[in-house]
Order: C-alpha cells, then structure tokens, then sequence
C-alpha cells in the first residue's frame, strides 16, 4: 500500500510533482542554469514517472504527468544542445502556465480527495469484524415485483476482538478489493461524480481485522444497531463503529437493498439503489416515509438476527457474547429517522441516537426510550421545520433525552467524509478532517455509557463538551 506523506502525496508522487515544476520553470531561469536543472528535473521525472506507472498510478496524479511531460518535450531541444531559436517570452508564458497549472491540479486533487486514514481506535479492545447476510421471510421485498422475494439485508458487525499483529485489515468499502471498487464506483454515481472520483477510498484499509477470534474478555457486550443515511452504505461510519468496538460496544450496520448506493449479496449479485428524488415536495415526502418505514423494519428484524446469533442458531463468530437487554438503535439522516421509529415500534430498544436526521414517522405518538440527537449548526433560514419537529418528537420520550448542536457542523460531518472528501464547509462542516468523527465518537460513547450501561456521571456536562446541548 501506498504511504501518503505530505498533500495526499507518496514521496514518489512528490519527487514527480516537484520535478514537473523544475521542468516548467527551467525555461525562465537564468542561462547558466537552465540546461542543468532542465537535466535535473528531466532525470527526477522520468525515474518518478516510471516509479509511479509500476505502482500503480492514482488519477490525480495523471495531471501532474501530463503537465511535466509537456514541460519536458519543449525542455528537449535544450537538453539536446542550444536551439538556434527560443520562442520568444510572450509566445512560451502561455504554454508555461498551462503546464504549471496541470500539475497544480494534480496536487490540489491529491489533497482535496486523500485516501482516508482512519483514527486509531482509543478503546481497550482491539477491533474484529465481520459481514452476514440474513432474509426475512415474513416480508416481501416491495421494490421489486417478485412475489417470492422477500427482504435482504447485509450486516457488517465490528466488535471488540483478540489482538492478533498478524491479522489482514479489513478494506474499507468492501469484503473484497473489488467490492471495495464497486461500492465506491458506485456511491460516486449516486451522487452524480464521475466514477473514478471515490477511487482512493475504494484502495483505504481500516483498523478492523476481518474475522479475528472475540475478546476472550468482557463477557456480553451491548449492542448498537445503525442504520446509514439515505443512499449510504454500511460502511460510511466506519470510524464511528471502530471507536465503539474498541469501547466493548458490538456495532451492526446496515446495508439496506434498493435504497443503499449499492448492495452485493452473496454469490455477486448487485443491487443498485432505486431511491430517486421527484422534485415534488409533498411526493418526496411521502416516499421517504415508505423508505423509513422499510428502515425501521429492517432495524427491528437484525435486532431478532441477533438474538439467534447470540443462541447459536445462526452460525457466528458472537455466539453468547450479545447482551441483547442493553441495544441502541441508531443512524444517520435518513437512517436516523429510521431509528426513532424503529424504538417507538419496538420496546426491544433501549435506547435511540438521531444522528442528523429529520423525523419521517407520519404518526409519531410516546415512547419509553431516552434519545440523543446530533445536529449540524443549523443556519438561519436552513431548514425551517427540522429543529421543531425533531424537538416534538424528543418531547414524546417518557424519558430524558437531549439535542446536541454540534458548532462548524455540517450534514456530513457526523460520517467518514471528512477523511476523504474535498474540506468544505458547506460539504463536511469546518472542524477539520478528524474533529468531525471524533465528536461523533465522544458524544455518542458518553450517551450509550449512560443509557445502555448505567454509568453514573453528570450526562449533560459530558454533552455539553462536544456543542450548545438542550436538555428535554
């Protein structure tokens, strides 16, 4: 694997950015010193361009390329031997810039969409994972017209495990290097992006180990369902789900067919999302709240997997180490709002964390369960019904429950985004590239501690770290 060290870079990559500059700027050095930092920079490319090609060369690196291959042809003619005639200054500035700003491109492309580095887990576990695929059949699957078909779903479980140096990383996106491709691919399409933009993400391994042995220790673990956000993928808050699992938290995420960007089943099937936008308010609200009712089924069936799983009547690597008693139901968006209906349906939950998203539930009414809900720093005039409707739904909790507000937030914010998507504000919020999963992390674990384990402690203050905290 490739090792970034500076601007998303390998020292490769970097020898032939720099090198791409020599070239371009040779032209309008001094005379001594054209022909050799021409040969220099000549020498630097080529060596750094070959490097690359055996390696494996990153699109963003295609740029830097073609901008020092451009360079390096009007270079030869001095490299050779002094032309009889040099362009004249006026003639070659054009040419000069368009190279530079090829190779500027490139390297702002590198940092803009780096492959991720997930932060190391904190927790006292190291963390295992491991994917299953389970089918309903007491449910048709509705987005398609078969009438044998009844829902799939897939679920990535990450879990505290038995530290093994020697385990093989789990890849990011995928059980395989081309899963992994094909989810990437595929969720850059969703978004409308050109398919190779998500590429680096595709190639990013984790801190799991696939399928590692439990942790001997801790005995039976609670357990935190989530459910993505809408058109997401299972794996989209990975670095959430490390933290947790390192915590002694069992984290089950969810792909959910027809709705996730993409889904593959066992055997290779793919299923592509179906979820599309009308442009019609009232019709897009009306389909949501079909795909969060899906959701929140979907939720309350693994929680049953589960329960079979941790008995030994599904094959598992988790058998008797589930606390099934102590289970969040949680998600992002869309996943969110499947959450809150999720835990008013089904009192199995006992607990609920909203992670940015607006409730869809067209007949909320009480529930037993206290809730967390995280929220971008909603601006004036964005979204006007969100904090109020969120607010009336938390107020239907018997239970304490709390909003927190996270400042310099965005949607994404709370997701693995802000590892490898470009650092917008307005996309990923202004915390920075890991500020954003590890208050995801911290408010959540501090939420769980307290409302799945019992810990004693001053709740709202340890909220209250992480944003502007409403208690209800």
């Amino acid at each position: 694997m490739t090792m970034t060290v500076f601007l998303g870079l390998s020292a490769t990559e970097l020898l032939a950015l720099a090198s791409a500059v020599v070239l371009v700027l040779a032209r309008w050095l001094p005379p001594g010193a054209r022909r050799p930092c021409a040969w220099a920079g000549a020498a630097a490319f080529a060596v750094s361009a070959i490097v690359a090609a055996v390696l494996g060369i990153r699109w963003q690196l295609i740029p830097v390329l073609a901008g020092g291959a451009l360079a390096l042809a009007f270079a030869v003619p001095g490299l050779l031997g002094r032309p009889a005639r040099r362009a004249r200054w006026w003639l070659a500035l054009p040419g000069s810039a368009a190279c530079l700003a090829l190779v500027l491109a490139g390297a702002v492309a590198a940092w803009a969409l780096p492959r991720p580095v997930f932060p190391e887990p904190s927790g006292a576990y190291a963390v295992g994972t491991t994917v299953m695929q389970w089918t309903d059949p007491d449910r048709a699957e509705t987005a398609t017209s078969r009438a044998d078909d009844r829902r799939t779903v897939v679920v990535q479980l990450w879990y505290p495990a038995q530290r093994d140096p020697a385990a093989r990383r789990a890849w990011y996106l995928g059980r395989t290097a081309e899963e992994a491709q094909l989810v990437a691919r595929g969720e850059a399409e969703y978004l409308g992006l050109p398919g190779f933009i998500l590429d680096e993400a595709a190639r990013a391994g984790t801190r799991s180990a696939s399928d590692v042995p439990v942790a001997a220790r801790g005995g039976r673990f609670p357990v935190v369902l989530f459910s993505p956000g809408l058109g997401g993928v299972r794996t989209q808050s990975t670095a959430w789900a490390e933290e947790l699992a390192s915590r002694g938290y069992v984290v089950a995420a969810l792909d959910h067919p027809y709705d996730s960007a993409v889904v593959t089943l066992v055997g290779g099937r793919t299923i592509r999302t179906r979820v599309a936008s009308t442009g019609d308010q009232a019709e897009d609200d009306r389909r949501a709240a079909g795909w969060t009712a899906v959701r929140a089924a979907d939720l309350g069936f693994v929680l049953t997997q589960l329960g079979r799983l941790d008995r030994g009547e599904l094959p598992g690597l988790l058998a008797g180490r589930l606390d099934l008693r102590r289970a969040a139901a949680t998600g992002h968006s869309l996943g969110g709002a499947a959450a809150l209906q999720a835990a008013r349906q089904d009192p199995r939950f006992a607990a609920v964390i909203d992670i940015d998203g607006f409730p869809r539930d067209p007949a909320p009414q009480p529930f037993h369960q206290p809730v967390l809900a995280l929220t971008h720093d909603v601006q004036p005039g964005e979204a006007p019904d969100y904090i109020p409707r969120l607010t009336r739904v938390l107020q239907l909790s018997t239970a304490t429950s709390y909003r927190l507000t996270v400042p310099g937030s965005a949607h994404l914010t709370f997701t693995d985004a802000p590892l490898f998507l470009p650092p917008l504000p307005a996309l990923v919020g202004s915390l920075g590239r890991t500020a954003g999963p590890r208050i995801t992390a911290g408010a959540t674990a501090a939420f769980l501690d307290a409302a799945l384990r019992g810990e004693s402690g001053d709740l709202a203050a340890a909220l209250s770290r992480y944003g502007h905290l409403t208690v209800l």
